[in-house]
């Protein structure tokens, strides 16, 4: 079964079908032949992935098609699951570039700068032949196992130069095992793909979090920062010193305890959550993101969350002039600690009332940097 927004210029066509010729068919339907400059699809970790993505690149035919597995996904109804929302840009109001690059573990930052820099001057060449095409903006998807968000995230944004970055790292829901990036009629993994975007609509690239810092500073005094794992905080072991500031009981270190408790760390002039994965058997813990030796962390704190989502959606309406869709890139983390509070039902009302769409993250990208625990997207205006 199949929801689209078929009023709407953005074209948003939700699939719940198990199979991928009944997805495909959706998305003809939805379709119904109109023409798109590219599409982005964010879909369920539980479909075969092949066959998905051969169905859906017949489904849209010749042009550029991207995305990523999620760990939970947003549709028009807000939280969804077990299902493929496709997103389509009208061929009458976008033009879209795409470059892949796979192999992360050799990425070349060199090589890798330049191959976009080149794309963007050949997309800008083409966007500004035709008038009104001036604004743009970049979408960003990377395996969220690859542990290479970061170089790529500051690579990609420093040759774009002025147009922003925004984007997630793909996930399998919670299980961390193989996540996949769709690049034309294949899932890749250890892959990463920028979208660059020129279109007659005002574009907005944002990202909010919904968290303060409390008073107690912790130091990582042990770290491994490939792996991302940090074995000592406090010279005391990891586990048992963020239980202690964060004030749980040891039973209760699971994903929504991180989620209700991130630690946080002021860089730039702002705090940004620096979420954590799992807790080892050593007790040391697993964060999604970049950490290392002499960083210094506090436990976050909520804040009303709905009435920043109603504010910050406000403030974009404002800025645009009226929002067509926001496409999103919502940390799973924010899925889970909404479940936690009660609050899923209404987050998914909000975002189903301001047109959000996308997927939950295993980290988000934000300009240069790679932060955790944000609903970070892209707003579209009308």
């Amino acid at each position: 079964m199949a929801n689209a927004c078929v009023d709407d210029d953005l074209i948003v066509i939700t699939s719940h079908c198990g199979d991928a010729q009944s997805v495909a068919r959706d998305l003809a339907r939805g379709l119904d032949g109109r023409r798109i400059a590219g599409a982005i699809v964010f879909c369920s970790h539980r479909f075969v992935r092949q066959p998905l993505a051969s169905a859906i690149a017949r489904a849209v035919g010749n042009v550029p098609l991207v995305g990523c597995t999620s760990a939970g996904e947003l549709s028009e109804r807000g939280y969804d699951e077990d299902c493929v929302v496709f997103i389509g840009f009208p061929a009458e109001s976008f033009r879209m570039a795409v470059h892949c690059f796979d192999d992360l573990d050799h990425f070349d930052p060199a090589s890798g700068g330049q191959a976009i820099r080149t794309m963007a001057g050949v997309l800008d060449r083409d966007a500004l032949a035709i008038d009104g095409f001036a604004n743009h903006a970049a979408l960003f998807l990377v395996d969220g196992l690859s542990h290479r968000e970061e170089l790529l995230a500051m690579t990609v944004q420093e040759a774009l130069g002025t147009t922003l970055l925004v984007g997630g790292s793909s996930g399998d829901g919670m299980l961390f095992h193989e996540t996949g990036i769709l690049v034309g009629d294949r899932f890749l993994t250890d892959a990463a793909v920028v979208v660059l975007l020129a279109s007659r609509r005002p574009l907005r690239v944002f990202s909010a979090q919904h968290y303060t810092p409390g008073a107690e500073k912790m130091v990582v005094t042990s770290a491994d920062p490939n792996a991302r794992v940090v074995y000592q905080i406090n010279a005391r072991p990891a586990a048992e010193e963020y239980r202690r500031v964060a004030g749980g009981s040891p039973d209760l270190l699971d994903a929504a305890f991180f989620a209700a408790h991130p630690p946080m760390v002021r860089a730039g002039g702002a705090y940004h959550v620096r979420a954590i994965q799992s807790v080892n058997a050593d007790n040391s813990l697993t964060f999604y993101c970049a950490i290392d030796s002499g960083v210094v962390l506090t436990v976050g704190q909520p804040l009303d969350r709905l009435n920043q989502l109603e504010t910050l959606f406000d403030q974009i309406d404002s800025d645009l002039g009226g929002i067509d869709h926001i496409i999103a890139f919502d940390c799973v983390l924010n899925r889970i600690d909404a479940e936690s509070r009660q609050l899923s039902g209404a987050v998914s009302q909000l975002y189903s009332r301001r047109g959000v769409v996308g997927f939950n993250t295993y980290g988000e990208q934000f300009r240069a940097a790679h932060i955790n625990q944000t609903l970070s997207g892209l707003a579209i205006g009308r």
